[in-house]
């Protein structure tokens, strides 16, 4: 346990039930999500007026002394490693980092270290206060290794919590610049009479299907409909390359953020994405379709060319509404400046 317990009152005019007044009336300081608060009263850590109470629907009164036994944050295995970041914002609730292609987010087999994870270990130290009781970052969203760009990474409880909320109800703006094959065009008669697509009068591609794992491949996910999780992706053509079309910059604007799903779902249009060895297929540009030097960046560029450009949400804490945008990297701008020729 903490070295003191952290003790308040219950303020004027309470909600009946135990777990909604303290999560109306613990200190902020104490950073306690909701989810931690039921935790909490749960594993008989909260006595009111001297009582341990465990039930969340208990009644209290204007007055109430409430007392929390706060454990100390227990240190999580995870090695924390000097990694450089580049880090766009931080404060003492959350960090905003454009993570590189090639790292992956969180550790698992086969990447237990050099993670995302690892690095802010090492960068945040003891300003994480602690996520659901533990000394670590909280992961509420992930990009793929290979796809580059914008993270938002909770440092506390409280912001770990508003910040998934976000994110489950989708209010959170996600905004990725992608290079695929073809050209998304409203006069495709393919595309026009393909399942899960349609097109606004604005010419913007909307992909609306399930995911779910795919029958044989466990690592892939597969486009499905009337089961999976729903999944909307809005697709933008930005430039195009080649005469006909062969090439596209696209923006996609994710409405539900599934796994691999702008790629599965760009797949599913048939504009896979340049360097996809997953779901791209093994499509490639035909001769004389764009310039030699354009058409051998494509079939060399090694990775999806996929990036993750625009994050904006609210502060968890503050209220705040965040914009960041991040340019893309170095392999991804060669390639574009190589079609753009």
């Amino acid at each position: 346990m903490g070295s003191a317990p952290l003790s308040f009152r219950i303020a004027a005019a309470p909600p009946p039930r135990l777990d909604k007044a303290l999560s109306r009336d613990v200190p902020d300081s104490a950073a306690l999500s909701r989810t931690r608060l039921a935790r909490l009263i749960a594993d008989g850590c909260v006595r009111v007026n001297g009582a341990v109470v465990t039930d969340a629907k208990a009644r209290v009164a204007e007055g109430d002394v409430v007392e929390i036994d706060v454990p100390e944050v227990a240190e999580v295995a995870t090695v924390a490693q000097d990694i450089p970041l580049d880090i766009l914002y931080e404060d003492e609730d959350l960090i905003v980092v454009n993570k590189p292609a090639g790292m992956v987010v969180h550790p698992a087999p086969g990447s237990p270290d050099g993670t995302l994870v690892n690095a802010l270990l090492a960068h945040c130290g003891a300003s994480l206060s602690g996520v659901g009781g533990e000394r670590r970052p909280g992961i509420v969203h992930r990009i793929d290794k290979d796809t580059s760009g914008l993270l938002v990474v909770a440092k506390t409880d409280r912001a770990h919590h508003g910040l998934a909320a976000q994110f489950e109800r989708h209010s959170a703006e996600r905004a990725y610049l992608a290079i695929a094959h073809g050209c998304p065009d409203a006069a495709d008669p393919r595309l026009r009479g393909l399942r899960g697509t349609s097109f606004g009068p604005d010419g913007v591609l909307t992909i609306t299907t399930g995911l779910a794992r795919h029958r044989t491949d466990r690592q892939r996910q597969a486009v499905v409909f009337g089961s999976g999780r729903r999944a909307v992706t809005r697709v933008r053509v930005l430039e195009r390359f080649g005469a006909p079309c062969v090439v596209s910059l696209v923006e996609c604007r994710l409405e539900t953020g599934r796994t691999h799903q702008i790629r599965v779902h760009m797949a599913h249009a048939g504009h896979g994405l340049i360097g996809d060895p997953v779901y791209g297929g093994r499509r490639r540009v035909p001769a004389r379709a764009l310039p030699d030097a354009a058409r051998e960046a494509v079939a060399e560029f090694p990775r999806q060319a996929l990036h993750a450009a625009t994050l904006g949400f609210e502060h968890p804490v503050t209220a705040e509404n965040l914009r960041f945008e991040a340019p893309p990297p170095a392999d991804f701008a060669t390639l574009l400046a190589a079609l753009q020729g």
